[in-house]
């Protein structure tokens, strides 16, 4: 059977972790969790956000904290293993302070690593650019490379979701890519 390379994309809130953890599950495969998230004891709402992830999810599923090399990660799994990234949003945080050239060769061993990798892999990813445009520069390089990284996730996904307000939507089938930027 073919690997599939899956991403799960919409705001906040939206049910898109829900509905990547339900394609891991229809996959039949081991499923590997990647928490991209760094643990801050000192801040009790982000531990409980990361608790209703991990009471959703299933006990046969390992877990793996990556909070930086998910290319290394990736190129590691096998055919008989599904990996669900939560999230790609969290990871770029975790590398947000890289200068330009560094991003774009972190960004390009990612995706280099989907084409080595014999397992399937789920992306979860934050859309954050449907407002307006962040007063502050950090903010601004936060949202212009992740809406980089999730358009060239996009172009060699497939299929590719967007779930919005509990609705899921399969891109693939509805829309046309657009050409590799």
């Amino acid at each position: 059977m073919k690997r599939q390379i899956i991403l799960v994309t919409g705001p906040a809130r939206s049910g898109k972790s829900e509905w990547a953890e339900t394609l891991a599950v229809r996959s039949h495969k081991s499923v590997i969790y990647v928490a991209t998230a760094l643990l801050d004891s000192n801040d009790t709402e982000w531990q409980a956000r990361i608790e209703l992830h991990r009471n959703r999810r299933p006990a046969s599923w390992n877990t793996v904290d990556v909070p930086v090399d998910l290319a290394g990660t990736i190129e590691l799994a096998n055919e008989s293993s599904c990996l669900l990234i939560d999230s790609l949003g969290t990871w770029l945080a975790n590398i947000l302070a890289l200068d330009d050239a560094a991003w774009r060769q972190t960004l390009q061993d990612l995706l280099s690593s989907l084409q080595k990798s014999r397992g399937d892999v789920i992306f979860v990813a934050e859309e954050t650019g449907w407002g307006v445009i962040p007063a502050y520069p950090l903010g601004r390089l936060f949202r212009d490379r992740l809406g980089t990284a999730i358009r060239e996730l996009g172009a060699i996904a497939n299929p590719v979701y967007l779930v919005v307000g509990g609705h899921v939507l399969n891109l693939s089938v509805l829309g046309s890519p657009l050409a590799r930027g």
